[in-house]
């Protein structure tokens, strides 16, 4: 795996934290910078079990973060239904998905020149 920067690797490390507190299911890492034309360096994607787990995961991501390096999100969306929130820190964009819709929009298939690291072996 290409190694991230180091404000970068702080940001992805704290969002696993907050991830990983709430148990979210099946964390992945997209490196997306060998790729042209992309909205940011990566993605990290995690599945939660129901709304109210991926509203946990995105409040756990949000709490950790904030209290680590005092950064939010530029912009979330999703929390209305909480089926997929996308919470865009600029450089990384985290995907939290309930399963049924992670299978559907199946993101690191579409991505799948990224170079794709697995952290959570719950797959």
């Amino acid at each position: 795996m290409i190694k991230p920067s180091n404000s970068a690797d702080n940001l992805i490390a704290q969002i696993i934290l907050g991830i990983e507190e709430v148990k979210g299911l099946e964390v992945k890492l997209l490196d997306l910078r060998k790729i042209e034309n992309t909205v940011c360096d990566y993605f990290i994607v995690c599945s939660g079990t129901s709304n109210t787990h991926v509203s946990a995961i995105v409040g756990s991501i949000q709490k950790i973060v904030s209290k680590a390096i005092h950064e939010k999100p530029f912009h979330t969306e999703g929390l209305d239904n909480s089926e997929w929130v996308l919470m865009d820190y600029v450089d990384v964009v985290v995907h939290v998905f309930q399963k049924e819709t992670r299978e559907h929009y199946n993101i690191e298939e579409l991505w799948g020149d990224a170079e794709t690291t697995l952290i959570d072996s719950n797959l």
